[in-house]
C-alpha cells in the first residue's frame, strides 16, 4: 500500500491580517538603477537664431521654448530623452541669448 507523503517543514498559517508573501532578492541579482548620460549637445546657431529671433528684454516666450525644446528632441532623432530636460535646456538658452 502506497503511503502519503508528508512535507519536512510543517506549513504556518497565521491568523492575523492577509498574509503577504515575503520578496527576497537573490544575492547575485543587483537592481540599481544606471542612469544614461544623454547625448546633450548644444543647438546650431542656426535654429537658435531662427527661434529666438524676437526676443525681447524679458524672458523668452513659451512658443520660443517649445521650438527650440522640439529642435533638441529632432535633433536626437526623435528617440530618448526627456521632454523636461529639453525644455529647461531651451529655456536656459534662450534666457543666456536675452540676457546679452
Amino acid at each position: 500500500m502506497a503511503r502519503k507523503r508528508v512535507p519536512e517543514n510543517p506549513l504556518i498559517v497565521s491568523t492575523g491580517a492577509a498574509a503577504v508573501p515575503a520578496r527576497r532578492k537573490s544575492p547575485t541579482a543587483t537592481t540599481k538603477r544606471v542612469s544614461r548620460a544623454a547625448n546633450v549637445t548644444e543647438a546650431p546657431a542656426s535654429e537658435v537664431e531662427a527661434v529666438t529671433a524676437p526676443v525681447s528684454a524679458t524672458a523668452p516666450t513659451e512658443e520660443q521654448v517649445a521650438k527650440l525644446a522640439y529642435t533638441f528632441w529632432a535633433d536626437r532623432g526623435y528617440q530618448g530623452g526627456s521632454p523636461e530636460e529639453d525644455w529647461l535646456r531651451a529655456e536656459q538658452q534662450l534666457s543666456a541669448l536675452s540676457a546679452k
